[in-house]
């Protein structure tokens, strides 16, 4: 069973869109939310890097 937010489900269908499209969207929404979370990590170890890497090139 797919995962879908409510919230945005019900919002759709309050604005009018027929059903099958509000739950692909709202379904859509939950997959593009699992990729950002997947990319957020990563570039937040490449921030922390490139302070560091600033740091030691400022306080040498």
């Amino acid at each position: 069973m797919p995962v879908m937010l409510s919230d945005v489900y019900d919002a759709l269908i309050s604005a009018g869109a027929e059903e099958a499209k509000a739950k692909a969207a709202a379904e859509e929404v939950v997959h593009f939310d699992r990729r950002l979370n997947r990319i957020e990590v990563p570039l937040g170890i490449v921030v922390a890097l490139q302070i560091a890497t600033f740091g030691a090139v400022i306080f040498q």
